[in-house]
């Protein structure tokens, strides 16, 4: 078991997932933590990783690095999304065996599933039918490296364990236009519509300014500013969104999320992951999540609340929606020791209120 001595290494630790996993490690007196940004270990070369674990020699590893992004970036950079996170994957963990890692954690997504699940989702509708069209590069990466721990588990006893978090939001989310997730791309969108809708062009270009769009910022015209911002269904009072609404979809506040992870770190060891009698061990991956689902359009009514936004929210029907539903069954968690505390009207106020408070002044 870890200790808290024990050098634990944080891949992604600047992002959503990493920046939460490493607050909770460090509120819990783990002290011993190595991050490194992308410009100083880039983990998809395998010479550089391969001299990192040499130097670092950590003894565990919580891999929570990863190419992410929403529909739009899915649809758009297939190529990357599949190859980016193989490779990631393929690196660090090879390089922890190599090592004698004692501990891995892995990070993955809920979009492993079949586009058509039972619902809830448990950990063993994996791989039972056909994925969702517009993440199956995605997941078909993260569903290797959730096998990959199962995999070297199995024949060399390494304690590598997957979890798959459902749809997350929280501090240092991805808000840009084109690739963030549906919670982050509604908050900003809404968030400018408002603006636009009061005339508060100052604030507007400070936005712009922390987060250009397509290269157009702070600094633009007016005429400028509204184009690029039409371009993503974002005008004066009101919001273009795609899809129908209908969608159902679990959100996970990051702070869960990471508390939950690193109960698993801590607390929970590869054996525990699969009834000890099974002929046949597979799907040893734990869901991470809430057991809540609620519609886009139910999500998007919460965000224009909690923003104060009047104006209209509108769908754009010709835009794909993604899979139907994708709720998850966190029995396997909940049997572990963890539930969820912060529900959805809760984690979108406090994301909003980071975003217009750290969010833009960083």
């Amino acid at each position: 078991m870890l200790n808290k001595d024990s050098k634990i290494y944080v891949a992604g630790h600047r992002g959503l997932v990493g920046s939460a996993i490493w607050n909770n490690l460090l509120g819990r007196g783990y002290t011993n933590l190595i991050g490194r940004t992308h410009a100083e270990l880039n983990l998809l070369d395998a010479v550089a990783v391969r001299r990192f674990f040499d130097e670092e020699r950590p003894d565990a590893v919580v891999l929570a690095a990863a190419h992410v992004g929403g529909i739009m970036a899915n649809l758009k950079y297939r190529a990357d999304f599949i190859y980016q996170n193989l490779q990631i994957q393929q690196n660090v963990i090879g390089e922890s065996y190599r090592h004698d890692v004692s501990k891995l954690l892995f990070l993955g997504s809920t979009c492993i599933y079949p586009r058509e699940a039972p619902q809830p989702m448990t950990e063993e509708a994996l791989l039972t039918s056909p994925l969702e069209y517009t993440n199956e590069p995605y997941a078909i990466a993260k569903i290797a490296g959730l096998k990959m721990c199962e995999s070297f588990a199995l024949q060399y006893g390494c304690n590598y364990i997957a979890v798959m978090p459902t749809n997350l939001y929280g501090p240092r989310d991805n808000f840009h236009l084109e690739r963030s997730h549906v919670l982050p791309a509604m908050v900003r969108k809404i968030h400018l519509a408002h603006l636009l809708g009061q005339g508060d062009w100052q604030a507007v270009r400070r936005d712009l300014n922390m987060r250009p769009v397509e290269g157009i910022d702070g600094t633009a015209s007016e005429a400028q500013i509204l184009e690029i911002l039409l371009k993503y269904g974002i005008a004066p009072d009101k919001v273009t969104l795609w899809g129908t609404g209908t969608p159902l979809r679990e959100f996970l506040w990051s702070e869960d999320m990471a508390d939950a992870s690193v109960h698993v770190l801590l607390h929970v060891n590869f054996a525990d992951t699969h009834p000890a009698d099974a002929t046949e061990v597979r799907n040893c991956h734990i869901n991470v999540g809430t057991g809540l689902e609620h519609t886009i359009r139910q999500a998007a009514e919460l965000v224009a609340q909690t923003i104060g936004f009047q104006g209209i929210i509108e769908w754009d029907v010709t835009k794909p929606d993604g899979t139907p539903r994708k709720l998850t069954d966190v029995s396997k968690l909940h049997a572990l020791g963890w539930h969820h505390q912060v529900d959805l009207p809760e984690g979108v106020r406090r994301l909003y209120d980071w975003y217009r408070c750290e969010g833009m002044s960083r």
